[in-house]
């Protein structure tokens, strides 16, 4: 049996899952780690302590599965996208808290780039909107509010990463500076159209590019493990951004086919193919995970490529920043429940929501709305208004947003001419509640499908790791494990659908006037 050795390390934990060569999990540890809140719209994560709990998970996992680090073909790395890291290449050690990608402090400097007329380039050549969400911002904070942190940077003393780079650079010992073509697309630097770093962007936020990593493809050999770390020098060889990942993961290897994570926020992803497309309703384009080229013993084969196979792959991409974060809310805000299981329990106490929508804008709109300075709200308040109410109509609007992200999606691929999405394939971990999916298909019209392994983002990771070494030929070797678990239908009339969203839409308006 060979294994492969997945880091997935999230907003609010880092995991570490061992799955075998048929995609099955073997072992998983898991440890949750601070939310650092500094002030309000301010989010912080200490580097130093997500590359502990890794470590610490990585050799949990191992040894519960009772595999040797020496039995490990290669580790792959799935991330929380865009949380950003700027660190002192001679002592390893972090310049500040990392800065995570729900931060908003880099809203104003996003002002200034709309006011100057550079959101249309940024948008042509990263597929983004300007927005604090993603990378640049946060890294500019860092170089001109860290003392001396600009003067460092010009002596090319500093690393800049997300937190793939900074496992990457910590698992080998700061041999290897690198980021794959998923992780650089979210940073509002990287041009995804030509594979490269940005010169126009690197000025526009004066980012000195002796910071950047070295950008490589999804499934590629970039190191091997200090041996000290886990008792054998274990070649890294896969990463990309958890969504990207999820969608490798759910086996969305072709243009049309879409998957929805359910996690602190919620991704939905649209695979394109090998064509970028541009949204006209509020999505963004990235790049989907990529396969590079593979040469027994040649690992400078592997090379970004332009062409159809194993080149430049694509997505359209929804981001619902407060997804089951708003259960988290509910157990830890309004103690409405004392544990996040107990949601659909409460929530089933009542028929339906008694007429209220919760928008949970606690950190502004993501797509398609983009509106950062909407807040949260709960409409339609009534004297028979209840906590189980409440509770509904949270869990209920992650389903809404999602939906609205679909229907933002097909607006865009019939624009194109292309298909649309007959079927959404889901993961994460809300995505085990019954009565949210069952809401899901109601409200999208079409099938909602749960697979086997709803753990998606590792076992992308464990994936695109496995293709670079070997373990698997082509991808699709990988499309024959994924089974499905359970598909709900859709068995709510689309007038009553429409009439649902319509409402949803009315609740949003409110929030974001």
């Amino acid at each position: 049996m060979t294994y492969l050795l997945a880091l997935d390390q999230g907003t609010s934990s880092s995991r570490s899952i061992v799955f075998d060569d048929q995609g099955r999990m073997v072992a998983m540890s898991q440890r949750e780690f601070r939310q650092i809140f500094p002030q309000p719209g301010w989010v912080e994560h200490d580097a130093e302590e997500i590359w502990q709990t890794q470590l610490a998970t990585a050799r949990e996992a191992l040894a519960q599965a009772g595999v040797p680090a020496a039995a490990v073909a290669a580790i792959g790395i799935t991330n929380q996208r865009e949380t950003t890291v700027l660190w002192n290449r001679r002592t390893g050690q972090p310049l500040h808290h990392a800065i995570v990608w729900q931060d908003r402090r880099g809203e104003p400097l996003c002002a200034q780039l709309r006011a100057d007329g550079l959101a249309p380039h940024i948008r042509q050549a990263t597929g983004l909107v300007v927005d604090s969400y993603f990378s640049a911002t946060k890294l500019r904070w860092l170089l001109d509010q860290v003392s001396g942190a600009r003067e460092m940077a010009q002596r090319g003393e500093l690393a800049f990463g997300t937190v793939d780079s900074w496992l990457l650079w910590k698992l080998t010992g700061g041999a290897v500076h690198a980021t794959d073509v998923t992780n650089a697309s979210r940073t509002m630097l990287f041009d995804i159209r030509h594979h490269a770093w940005a010169p126009l962007l690197l000025d526009a936020l004066q980012v000195p590019d002796s910071v950047l990593p070295a950008v490589h493809p999804s499934s590629h050999r970039y190191g091997t493990t200090d041996p000290s770390l886990l008792g054998a020098a274990i070649p890294v060889a896969g990463i990309a951004g958890d969504q990207q990942s999820a969608l490798f993961g759910q086996a969305c290897f072709e243009a049309g086919l879409a998957k929805n994570t359910y996690g602190t926020g919620c991704f939905m992803l649209m695979h394109t193919g090998g064509a970028m497309l541009e949204s006209a309703n509020g999505l963004i384009a990235t790049s989907a995970a990529q396969v590079g080229r593979r040469a027994a013993g040649d690992a400078a084969a592997q090379g970004l490529r332009s062409d159809g196979a194993g080149g430049a792959q694509y997505a359209l991409e929804g981001s619902v920043f407060i997804g089951g974060a708003v259960v988290q809310w509910l157990r830890d805000g309004l103690h409405a429940i004392r544990a996040s299981s107990e949601v659909q329990a409460l929530a089933e106490a009542v028929p339906d929501t008694g007429g209220v929508h919760v928008v949970p804008a606690f950190t502004g709109l993501g797509s398609p709305y983009w509106k950062p300075d909407a807040r949260g709200a709960i409409v339609g308040l009534t004297r028979g208004t209840t906590m189980a109410h409440i509770a509904r109509a949270a869990l209920e609007s992650i389903a809404f947003q999602s939906a609205a992200l679909l229907q933002a999606m097909g607006r865009d691929a019939a624009a194109a001419g292309a298909a649309p999405v007959t079927q959404l394939r889901v993961d994460g971990g809300a995505c085990v509640n019954n009565l949210l999916m069952q809401f899901q298909a109601d409200l999208l019209g079409i099938p909602v499908v749960r697979p086997t392994v709803t753990e998606t983002t590792a076992l992308g990771a464990a994936y695109l790791a496995g293709l670079a070494v070997g373990v698997w030929p082509d991808t699709r070797s990988l499309s024959a494990q994924w089974k499905v678990d359970r598909q709900f239908e859709p068995a709510m009339s689309r007038d009553e659908a429409a009439v649902r969203m319509a409402a949803w839409e009315h609740a949003v308006g409110q929030a974001m006037s």
